[in-house]
Order: structure tokens, then C-alpha cells, then sequence
């Protein structure tokens, strides 16, 4: 029987188009849910894996599957449906799961012939049975998978086009940020994989760049902490020739010992949520772990960096407590934090979150024609009705940031540094190539944003 996975693109998000620009390859990530799914199924069935940000397939002149999975953020919901309902009018049942189908089932289930709400792992193989019975179920819940029986990733089933491989080490987060969804997904306690499995995983992956896919690699308390250092000893031992990056949280400067053994591992780049440059948008966004015991970010950064580990650093712009101003001042304290890269996002409701539930019941979300404005929620587009700026004033704020932190002489200044301190040259070049060319196409985004939402995502 033939089994099609589909991960489904959003055109609107062009940092993930490959043939937008080639920097982008490096900002294009390996559907893993799917891949696990691919390893999880027995083999009767022929897999295989659609990636639709490598370019859409002519779907009319494939062979007909016996069964399509989709998975989808919220942003590609849009999309997901049109893919869904081509396969349906064929008379292909379609499975819909992931973080969207979850948080918003009522609406997916409408669109779909069974929606799969939770982790999947747990049971995929009853939806998969159920389908070769001809007694699919309109809904499964998956629930909180048992990490250690989730299988290997199928790493051999998608085509040699991108520049990261991709694992997963752990899953669920204790912080609860208000704009964040994970741990209303993949829930508060933090899941560890066996380190033998990731070893192994790591093994399977031919690509030599990997993203490691966590949402917070190393965690927050110290048992959590201990766990990473068995895991980098023991990619160490292995000596697999891989260089890996990785989310964490900004505790990952406070460990010599941690950092140390990461790079011995093959770390090169952490992701950090730094999220605002002020104390009381932190507090907004229940990010007070970042401003225990007074942190000082600047050496937090240096730190790190001085294991040649390269830093991104994520900010989010248009909190309640955000002043006109707040785009060159994130822009300030990203430079003088010294991140080697910055990205920054509206502060966007997704469903499921304690931001949207608040957003929601203030009337303060401005895009609200569902489905259709799902495309939308990308969190590089103004979706919400913010309480000290217009539409038009955020976008000002955002160009504003990109253009000051991505200007020529700041990237030069950067790269410098890099080259000085032999650490990541080729990454910072890259990366900070990459973001450049893609802002300095968001002048376009934002007008056909503009003139798509007319004004209904104009009320201040």
C-alpha cells in the first residue's frame, strides 16, 4: 500500500523558499515529524515524504496513494486543506496532525477525513491499521508519546537538497511562555530520548550540518543539565565528523563544563529566546527566567562565544509594554549584547497559547477570517491589534530593527570579529547574508501584505 506524507509550504514565508534564494537552503529544515512517522510505519507500506518548500510536486501525475498524512503549523493550515481536498475529490483518505490539527480540531476535522490530535507516536499504528480495515476513525488523540519508543527517524527517504540534517533529543518545556505553544503541545515535563538511540540516530543522518531540533536542548534544572553532558560525552566518543545547532535557553552560558563538552560534540551555533530588551516585556511574556540573579547578556554571549559557538538571538516586538523606539532599540540591544545574528517576530496569538486566549477575549486579534488568514500567522506578519502602535507603525519598527542591525557596516564589523576569533566565519557570513537579502525583500511583503488585509489589520 503507498502512504504520502505531506509537509505543505506557505508562499508567504519567504525565508523557507529555495529557489527564492539560495542563502535560504541554510534556513530550510527537515520535516522530522513526518520522517518519525516514516519509521514508525510497518513495511507494507511504501512511504514517502513530500517537502513542498523544496518546490510543489505535480500531485495530478503522481500514482495515487492509498493514504495521505499532512501535517501542519498554523500558517500552513491554508495550504494543507487545498492539498487535502485534491486528494479527497480522488477518493484518498487524508489524515491531518500536528500542532494545528491539535489546538484547533473542530475546524481541521471538517476538512479532513480523521484528525490525529497530540503526539502521533503512540498511535499511528492503530490509524494505520484502521485504514487497511476500512474503519478510519474520525479522531485518534496521540496524547504525550512515550519518548524512549519512538522509533529511528527515516532519514533515508527525502532527497540530498538540504544543508541540516535534523534530530530530536528531547521534547516539552517547564516555562510556559505565554506566546509559546509547546508546552501546551508536547506538555511541562521535560522528555528525554535514550542518548544511545540519539547517538545512533546522529549515525543515520548524511548531511554534515544538523539542527537538533529541541526546544530547549539542555534544559533548566541540573539533572537536566547533567543528562546534556552525558549525551555531548558520548557524541563525542563517537566521532562522527557532525557540526550541530540547537535551541537553548540562556543558561547554557552559565556551565564552562557544558559548553565545553558541546563543542567537543560538534556544537557551532545556539539558538537563544531572548524575546524582549526590557524587564517588563520579559515579565509581559512570563520570560522570568531570563532575568534571574540580574543577567548580565553581554557576558552571557561572550561566554558562549568564546567556545566558538556562534549566537542567534530572538526578540519579539509589539508587547503591550513596547514604546515607539522599539525597533532600533532592539536592534541597540542585540549589538551590544553581541549576537552574532538577530531575528525578530510580531508578537502573534497562535491557538493554543495563553496570549491567544487574552488576545482573543480583548478582541485585540485583527485577522480573524478563518481559515484563510491562517497564512498569515507566520510571526513575521502583524496579525494582531497592538496597544501602542498602529499596522503601519510596527511595520515602520520592524524595518527600522532590520535595517540597523543588518546594515553593511554592522554585518562587516561582525564578520571581522569572527574571522578574528577564528570561530564560525562561513556561518556568520551566511546567515547574516541570508536575513539581509530576505529583509530587504520585506518592503514587498509588508505592501501585498498591506493591500491584501486592507483595513482590517490596520486598527490601532
Amino acid at each position: 500500500m503507498q502512504l504520502c506524507l505531506i509537509n505543505p509550504s506557505n508562499p508567504l514565508v519567504s525565508s523557507v523558499n529555495t529557489r527564492r534564494s539560495v542563502w535560504n537552503r541554510y534556513r530550510v529544515w527537515k520535516p522530522l515529524g513526518l520522517m518519525v512517522l516514516a519509521g514508525l510505519t510497518s513495511p507494507e507500506w511504501k512511504v514517502s515524504i513530500v517537502d513542498e518548500n523544496l518546490g510543489v510536486p505535480d500531485y495530478h501525475g503522481m500514482p495515487r496513494p492509498d493514504l495521505v498524512g499532512i501535517t501542519a503549523f498554523t500558517s500552513q493550515a491554508p495550504r494543507a486543506y487545498e492539498v487535502a481536498a485534491h486528494f479527497r475529490r480522488l477518493g484518498v483518505p487524508v489524515v491531518m496532525g500536528g500542532i494545528h490539527a491539535t489546538m484547533c480540531v473542530d475546524e481541521v476535522i471538517q476538512r479532513v477525513d480523521s484528525v490525529v490530535t497530540g503526539e502521533a507516536e503512540g498511535i499511528w499504528s492503530h490509524v494505520l491499521d484502521d485504514v487497511r480495515h476500512g474503519a478510519l476513525e474520525r479522531r485518534y488523540n496521540g496524547g504525550l508519546a512515550d519518548i524512549n519508543n519512538v522509533p529511528l527517524a527515516r532519514h533515508d527517504v527525502l532527497p540530498e537538497r538540504y544543508a541540516f540534517g535534523a534530530v530530536q533529543t528531547t521534547r516539552g518545556c517547564p516555562l510556559s511562555c505565554s506566546f509559546c505553544s509547546v508546552t501546551a503541545f508536547n506538555g511541562a515535563r521535560y522528555r528525554q530520548r535514550r542518548i544511545a538511540d540519539v547517538v545512533r540516530e546522529f549515525q543515520l543522518i548524511s548531511e554534515k550540518l544538523v539542527l537538533v531540533v529541541d526546544d530547549n536542548l539542555i534544559g533548566t534544572r541540573p539533572e537536566h543539565i547533567a543528562r546534556a553532558k552525558d549525551l555531548f560525552r558520548a557524541l563525542a566518543e563517537a566521532n562522527l565528523g557532525k557540526k550541530w545547532v540547537c535551541q537553548a535557553s540562556i543558561n547554557f552560558a552559565d556551565d564552562e563544563e557544558l559548553m565545553a563538552l558541546a563543542v567537543k560534540s560538534g556544537c557551532r551555533g545556539v539558538f537563544i529566546g531572548f524575546e524582549s530588551p526590557t524587564p517588563e516585556g520579559l515579565l509581559e511574556l512570563n520570560k522570568k527566567f531570563n532575568i534571574i540573579n540580574n543577567r548580565d547578556f553581554r557576558a552571557s554571549v561572550q561566554r558562549i562565544q568564546r567556545h566558538n559557538i556562534f549566537v542567534v538571538g530572538s526578540f519579539i516586538m509589539g508587547l503591550d509594554t513596547d514604546k515607539a523606539g522599539i525597533g532600533e532599540r532592539i536592534a541597540e540591544a542585540a549589538s551590544s549584547y553581541g549576537l552574532d545574528s538577530l531575528n525578530v517576530g510580531f508578537l502573534t496569538p497562535l491557538p493554543g497559547t495563553r496570549l491567544w486566549d487574552q488576545m482573543r477575549s480583548e478582541n485585540r486579534i485583527a485577522l480573524d477570517a478563518y481559515p484563510e488568514d491562517w497564512r498569515y500567522y507566520t510571526l513575521n506578519l502583524p496579525v494582531a491589534r497592538y496597544r501602542q502602535f498602529s499596522r503601519d507603525d510596527i511595520l515602520r519598527e520592524m524595518m527600522s530593527c532590520n535595517r540597523s542591525f543588518y546594515s553593511l557596516s554592522r554585518i562587516l564589523r561582525r564578520v571581522f570579529i569572527n574571522v578574528w576569533q577564528r570561530r564560525t566565519p562561513l556561518i556568520s557570513v551566511v546567515g547574516n547574508l541570508s536575513y539581509r537579502r530576505n529583509n530587504r525583500l520585506s518592503g514587498q511583503t509588508y505592501a501585498d501584505f498591506t493591500r491584501a488585509t486592507g483595513k482590517r489589520s490596520s486598527v490601532h
